[in-house]
């Protein structure tokens, strides 16, 4: 008989999944005007979740299970937490949005946080695969469950659009990453990314085909990332998805990616570290490049963010390919690897914390047949609310990186990391794209505290969301003054990881 798999690291995925399943059927039986029991119960998940993953993520430990498909260290807990948190405040800024537009009615009105749930499980399960095949079902289980979550508004022509659009890309992303995977799977014998590694450092796969496959791999993980020339869906699915799902697709899921990004380079394919940074190479400075370039032309403000999620992805890859690598056995150098991923690490989490600031004040602003999403629906909103014009702007200067608010320290310590491996001109450049940039977030600015308002409407703010929202743009200002605390986590929970 064999011994059972140890449970205990999956307690938090096992949780979410059965409260999930339960909270299905609740709201099955919930009546329209009682759906904030079903909101009520998808936060208090969320607690729970974190409440199972913050007592492993104290001990600190690294345990593998499942005959080592699953992992659970510091990185996967520390990432976990962030999404949790992600996923609340989506669900948060939400509320009044999805109410206001019908996403909440009907017999299964609750679907929206159903699928937001299994979503977030499968980013969960994403963060802590230690198998090609576990990375793909998690990936997958996220990538189905937004599918449906941006074509929920089923009368909505722009929705179905954009659903049908990430859909058919996505699955073509999806063939990329598998295709990689056979030909990975072909060439060592393996679909263990331990396993992938001893086989590459002891010479025994074909060099040539692994190669191959890692080209399809980093295609697909480039579509996940929404980095150039895999960026095409971002801009169109932001766009035409309802807001709040346009949040659960540019939050939580990028933590995810980075995730899968870092395991499956910067752990089962390290000895290959040559090739695939060369990769990330062209395609973050492409991303900068194109990314800010375009964004200066949108008009429209969830299209100008999505041309900007493409650029700030591209700083993120910028941390990932400054990982040092000692000659000539391809072994990671500890204190470089730590410096590089954790500022990638920390870079992803400022970005997604900031973004969800800056849609939650999209939602704020918009109501009931408005969606506030183009540039003008901006204008003069330090007049109509000082309040939350400072929040937006405090979320618009990070994200251009202007001290000193988080992203100013998140961009300084991946610029920081490139210097170090020598590369003067990337560092130059990353610089010079930052600074364009800049140009269209300090645009929005100008429009708020400068222009005349062209809608005099009162601002409805439900209480929840109103401190919610004041207590993301302290966060983002009060981790920009005093980053070291989440620094210092990210680059100690890296350490770990590689260590184990």
């Amino acid at each position: 008989m064999t011994n059972a798999p140890n449970l205990v690291p999956l307690y938090a995925e096992i949780f979410l999944l059965i409260a999930t399943s339960a909270l299905l059927l609740i709201d099955m039986f919930l009546p329209a005007a009682k759906r904030s029991i079903t909101y009520v119960l998808a936060l208090l998940t969320l607690a729970g979740c974190a409440l199972l993953t913050v007592g492993d993520f104290n001990a600190g430990t690294t345990v593998y299970t499942f005959h080592n498909m699953f992992v659970s260290d510091p990185m996967s807990q520390l990432l976990k937490l962030f999404s949790y948190g992600a996923v609340a405040l989506t669900l948060i800024y939400s509320r009044a949005y999805a109410t206001d537009r019908n996403m909440l009615s009907g017999n299964l009105g609750g679907e929206f946080y159903v699928l937001a749930l299994f979503a977030l499980l499968g980013q969960m399960i994403m963060i802590s695969a230690n198998n090609f095949l576990i990375i793909y079902l998690g990936l997958e289980l996220m990538s189905l469950s937004l599918y449906a979550l941006i074509a929920l508004r089923r009368d909505n022509a722009k929705a179905t659009e954009a659903a049908m659009k990430y859909f058919i890309l996505g699955a073509l992303a999806s063939g990329f990453m598998l295709y990689g995977i056979s030909m990975l799977y072909g060439a060592s014998g393996t679909l263990d990314l331990g396993e992938l590694r001893v086989a590459l450092e002891n010479g025994k796969t074909n060099g040539t085909i692994m190669v191959f496959g890692l080209v399809f791999l980093v295609a697909g993980l480039a579509f996940k990332l929404g980095v150039v020339p895999f960026h095409m869906w971002v801009p169109d699915v932001y766009q035409g998805s309802p807001t709040a799902v346009t949040l659960l697709l540019g939050g939580a899921p990028k933590l995810a990616a980075f995730a899968i990004t870092l395991r499956l380079l910067g752990e089962g394919l390290l000895p290959m570290a040559h090739d695939w940074q060369q990769m990330l190479l062209v395609l973050a400075v492409m991303s900068l490049a194109i990314g800010n370039f375009t964004a200066i032309a949108q008009t429209n403000l969830k299209r100008m963010l999505a041309y900007s999620t493409i650029a700030q992805m591209g700083f993120v890859l910028l941390g990932l390919l400054s990982g040092t690598v000692d000659a000539p056995n391809n072994t990671l150098n500890a204190a470089g690897a730590a410096t590089a991923y954790g500022a990638s690490m920390y870079y992803v989490i400022t970005y997604v914390f900031t973004t969800l600031g800056t849609f939650g004040v999209i939602m704020l602003l918009a109501r009931n047949g408005f969606e506030a999403e183009e540039l003008a629906d901006f204008k003069g909103l330090g007049k109509r609310s000082p309040i939350f014009a400072l929040v937006m702007t405090l979320f618009m200067f990070s994200l251009a990186g202007v001290p000193p608010l988080m992203g100013f320290m998140a961009k300084y310590s991946v610029l920081a990391s490139v210097l170090a491996t020598g590369q003067l001109w990337l560092t130059i450049a990353a610089v010079l794209f930052s600074l364009i940039g800049a140009f269209y977030y300090l645009r929005v600015v100008k429009m708020m505290w400068f222009d005349e308002p062209t809608d005099s409407n009162a601002l409805v703010v439900h209480g929840d969301m109103r401190v919610v929202l004041a207590l993301n743009g302290v966060f983002v200002l009060a981790l920009g003054v005093m980053p070291e605390s989440i620094l210092a986590a990210c680059a100690s929970a890296i350490t770990k990881t590689l260590a184990s």
